[in-house]
């Protein structure tokens, strides 16, 4: 194998590397994947979770287009959540529990099934570059691997150093020795870095709590799936739990507070603002008496547990002492203490929207690399960039997703357009086009695309237009089927919703805000369409979003339209805005910087003006 040119390396095994990998192999491309641990691939660091809150999305959109995180995350679930049902569907998150030993598994055999794609275990201590371009890589052993691509997802193991309590050690996680070397070779090269924080709850002996005292946090009654494929839904499922910190939970936390590295100055970089240490949110939310802990099981049959909401980096006697005083934990038994790490990472604004570099040619980046935090912000990364390396080493059209049609677009634009400085975390609020980007048409939006480059499959196309037929055929149905006052009424009057006089189409009267399918399949008309066109629930929830929410999905398409005509006036190639004397100071520097290229993109980088862009759209004869 060393004396073979890979088309694609891939260094690191997390969640970014083993999509990269996957989408790289099955789009025809000789992958290599190179990681410290081949036992470690696809670990899940932190906490046991797949999804949430925007991140639900993104592995739908995952799925959609062909890779692997929701396959793995279904296989492995011990149980399933659909989270903010009470809002509208562009808030809708799936999330699973899993089983952490299985989820690593999961991924581990669906690579080694996957053709075009071989393994090596060493650690990568630097690049091989020729005339500007990646050729290759260099291990801690000498070897000098080639490839006509490479793609870097070295996640926390960059030079990364542990943090507990006084006590400092290198290290890419628990366990693990850091990756040393790639960090100085890149600056040599020209590449800005920086370093950035995370960390991470202990991990204890679920035998040793007390349950009794906590609050059940049950998985949904009708718990449904991530992927688009047949993978099976749960069946049983494991319960999760609540309990709460205190004030004495705190007053023990605050004793060790000069101890802290977060506090004495030991650690300086920044961590994830929406995911705080307990300690750092004892010390920003002062007037709260206490905070929410959920209770975690690792897995279908294992007794480790994992603490979420109590990430820390506290002496292990601090959180120890602190942790026996929460509600139900009186008698814990730790498994390892929390930690936080701090590792390098590479501002974004060096990359272009294919996540390639800007400096060197056919190196990608992905993952916290990038300055990013979650699994799912990785793995997209991961998918991108392996589909990016296959399509410039087959010299074809790079593949990029837009704001509007996609989080994963959403997630590129902001890194290569505005940087971040602390650890970059997918919310809905970010994406401006949310009622557009819902999990429930992931597979509408991007499975053609994903088909087209050769990654989706045909059956996921079938599966895709099978859905978008049905669920169109239905929509008509409702358009073009009237009732009467009598059959629809009793359903209007349990609802206390006024009443209808005369006939009218059913549309009209689903698309009222307290009718759901539910109530529209007490009517016989309905039920018999559904039972004989055999429509699943995925068709059902297509058709109530397409119905009751019609009038949002159109305003936000005619919305998205306008940004797709900045999209298309382009920039030319090194164009030179210092002859612009009209642009402000800082507008030039950022564009100087970023490159951005199309108008669009230019509109959305921090201290561009529309002022700015109107200067742009006059030189450009717009």
């Amino acid at each position: 194998m060393f004396d073979k040119e890979y088309d694609v390396i891939v260094v690191g095994g997390g969640h970014a590397g083993a999509e990269a990998a996957a989408a790289a192999a099955n789009m025809g491309s000789s992958t290599l994947l190179v990681t410290m641990n081949l036992q470690n691939i696809g670990q899940m660091s932190c906490n046991p979770a797949m999804g949430g809150i925007a991140k639900g999305q993104i592995v739908r959109e995952i799925d959609a287009l062909g890779g692997y995180s929701g396959i793995v995350s279904d296989r492995s679930a011990i149980q399933f959540k659909m989270l903010n049902k009470s809002k509208g569907p562009a808030m809708w998150s799936p999330r699973t529990q899993n089983d952490r030993m299985r989820f690593a598994e999961e991924w581990r055999l669906l690579l080694e099934q996957t053709p075009n794609v071989d393994f090596y275990q060493e650690m990568v201590s630097g690049l091989l570059v020729e005339n500007g371009k990646a050729v290759g890589v260099k291990t801690s052993l000498g070897l000098k691997i080639k490839g006509k691509s490479v793609v870097l997802t070295n996640g926390t193991f960059l030079n990364g150093l542990i943090h507990i309590g006084e006590k400092q050690f290198g290290g890419g996680r628990a366990g693990e020795s850091a990756a040393t070397g790639i960090t100085e070779e890149l600056v040599q090269l020209g590449f800005e870095s920086g370093r950035m924080k995370t960390g991470t709850p202990p991990r204890v002996d679920g035998r040793s709590l007390d349950y009794s005292v906590m609050i059940p946090q049950p998985g949904d009654s009708k718990p449904e799936k991530f992927s688009y494929l047949d993978t099976h839904k749960l069946t049983t499922q494991r319960d999760c739990y609540m309990t709460h910190t205190s004030e004495l939970v705190h007053d023990l936390l605050r004793e060790g507070f000069d101890r802290s590295p977060m506090f004495n100055g030991r650690i300086k970089s920044l961590g994830p603002r929406y995911c705080p240490s307990i300690e750092d949110k004892i010390n920003r939310f002062a007037d709260k008496d206490r905070h929410q802990i959920f209770v975690e099981p690792e897995g279908w049959n294992t007794v480790e547990v994992y603490v979420n909401g109590f990430s820390t980096s506290l002496p292990e006697d601090v959180q120890f002492k602190a942790l026996r005083s929460v509600k139900g934990f009186e008698n814990v038994k730790f498994f390892r203490a929390g930690y936080a790490i701090e590792y390098d990472y590479f501002p974004p604004t060096q990359l272009k929207h294919t996540l390639e570099t800007k400096l060197v040619d056919n190196l990608f980046f992905a993952g916290q690399i990038n300055g990013t935090t979650g699994y799912e912000e990785a793995a997209s990364q991961g998918l991108m960039a392996g589909i990016n390396a296959h399509l410039k080493v087959y010299d074809q059209d790079p593949f990029i997703l837009n704001r509007d049609e996609a989080y994963i677009g959403v997630l590129v634009d902001d890194l290569i357009t505005k940087g971040t400085e602390e650890p970059y975390r997918m919310f809905t609020s970010r994406a401006e086009y949310r009622t557009l980007l819902r999990q429930d048409n992931a597979d509408l939006r991007l499975t053609p695309r994903g088909y087209e480059i050769g990654l989706a499959s045909e059956e996921r196309l079938k599966n895709m237009e099978r859905k978008e037929k049905e669920s169109s055929d239905f929509v008509s149905f409702f358009k073009n089927t009237s009732f009467n006052p009598d059959e629809i009424n009793p359903i209007l009057e349990r609802l206390d919703s006024s009443l209808v006089k005369q006939s009218d189409k059913l549309f009209k009267v689903f698309s009222r805000p307290k009718v759901t399918m539910d109530h529209m399949l007490q009517l016989d008309k309905v039920s018999e369409y559904v039972t004989e066109n055999y429509l699943n629930t995925d068709v059902l929830e297509q058709t109530e979003i397409q119905v009751k929410y019609s009038g949002y999905i159109e305003k936000e398409k005619n919305n998205a339209d306008k940004l797709l005509r900045l999209e298309g006036i382009k920039i030319p190639k090194n164009f030179d805005y210092a002859k612009l004397k009209s642009l402000s100071f800082e507008a030039r520097e950022k564009l100087k910087e970023i490159e951005p290229v199309t108008i669009s993109q230019a509109s959305r980088i921090s201290g561009v003006s529309p002022a700015d862009i109107s200067v742009l759209l006059v030189h450009l004869g717009r």
